[in-house]
């Protein structure tokens, strides 16, 4: 069986098509008046009924309008009377579920009006016409195109969910994709300028070497386990297992900036207020606000030292992370790249605000306002 469900459909149409050609003749072969008796032709046209519901989904409204037709050419054959709604009703249904239900509603209210004026007129009882049939044609008319209707409904909400859990789904590999840059943009920096501090000592200063290795080792370890951590967050349901918990949390902002101190930047941290455990995408937020401006500040500011401000308020975190470096010139946003467009979505999706200053000659800041309740 194919997965892509054109199998399946050519099954249901094969069935229906089976069901209405042998409604429609069994109808037929009962012979309840009419002047004419029944003939191949007239089993033809239940076999023809039956062959539109091979086209009615990609052709919906011309297949309703082929059986309208075929109705009033077997009637005015006058061959015995096999009723209004059951050959009509497959093809009402049909273009019901293809979202056309207002003409289906159409086509069902004039054919009631015109067959019903045209047997008035040849002289039916309208005690038995109004009091028996017409309800009963209207009810199976009205039901076919009820089902095609609420048929159609569910597959709309079924695309709905499914375009939902996409879109969920790519949200949370963005959400992947951030964590990475941030584990890996820090760590890379902080390699990259130990490397250099090896390569500089390595003839005439062998602790200075071992130190900057024993740097480089704890930023890989460091970022070995965020990233088991990042990834671990999309393993399962569970979302207080403590296992899973993110690394990126200022529980560990003291090794952070021990990094950072040790390849050659120091970095001084202020707290303000009593340090307490904060939601955890604040928690996350904030570390990689603090990540990767201290990233920014070794890679580009030529800074000579890094001021590290949190202030703990009752209902937020404020975050201050500013530089003496050189500075940047132009746009913020041009100049930060991928790491402060990124700062900026997560605060933005906290309902935080951020800010940042700088310019050319006394260096570089950034305040975050991240709220405890978003």
């Amino acid at each position: 069986m194919r997965t892509d469900g054109r199998l399946d459909d050519r099954v249901v149409d094969a069935v229906l098509a089976v069901a209405v050609s042998a409604v429609v003749g069994v109808a037929i072969a009962a012979d309840l008046g009419g002047t004419r008796s029944p003939d191949a032709p007239a089993f033809l046209f239940a076999v023809g009924l039956g062959a539109l519901m091979f086209v009615r989904r990609s052709y919906p409204v011309l297949t309703l309008a082929a059986t309208v037709v075929g109705i009033i050419g077997y009637y005015l054959a006058d061959y015995p009377p096999i009723g209004l709604a059951i050959p009509v009703a497959a093809a009402l249904y049909s273009a019901a579920e293809a979202g056309r239900t207002r003409v289906a509603v159409s086509v069902a209210v004039g054919l009631l009006v015109v067959t019903t004026a045209f047997r008035l007129a040849e002289g039916d009882d309208p005690a038995y016409l109004f009091g028996f049939e017409f309800a009963s044609t209207v009810g199976l008319m009205a039901a076919a195109i009820a089902l095609g209707d609420g048929v159609r409904s569910r597959a709309l909400l079924a695309a709905e969910y499914a375009q939902r859990e996409r879109r969920r789904r790519e949200e949370e590999r963005m959400h992947l994709a951030r964590e990475v840059h941030d584990v890996l943009g820090h760590t890379v920096t902080v390699i990259s300028i130990q490397a250099n501090v090896a390569a500089e000592a390595v003839d005439d200063d062998p602790e200075a070497v071992r130190a900057a290795l024993g740097v480089i080792r704890e930023a890989a370890d460091g970022a070995v386990r965020e990233l088991r951590a990042t990834v671990g967050l999309l393993a399962g349901p569970e979302e207080h297992d403590p296992s899973r918990a993110p690394v990126g949390s200022l529980r560990h902002l003291d090794d952070l900036v021990r990094a950072t101190s040790d390849s050659g930047l120091p970095v001084d941290t202020e707290v303000e207020g009593t340090p307490r455990a904060l939601p955890s995408a604040v928690d996350v937020t904030a570390y990689r606000i603090v990540q990767e401006a201290l990233a920014n500040s070794l890679r580009h500011a030529e800074a000579t030292r890094a001021t590290v401000r949190l202030r703990y308020a009752d209902d937020r975190v404020v975050i201050s992370v500013a530089d003496d470096g050189r500075g940047w010139s132009g746009s913020m946003d041009e100049s930060g790249g991928r790491g402060l467009r990124g700062m900026r979505e997560r605060v933005a999706l906290l309902g935080g605000e951020l800010a940042v200053d700088s310019a050319p000659g006394r260096g570089f800041r950034i305040d975050a306002d991240l709220p405890l309740e978003p």
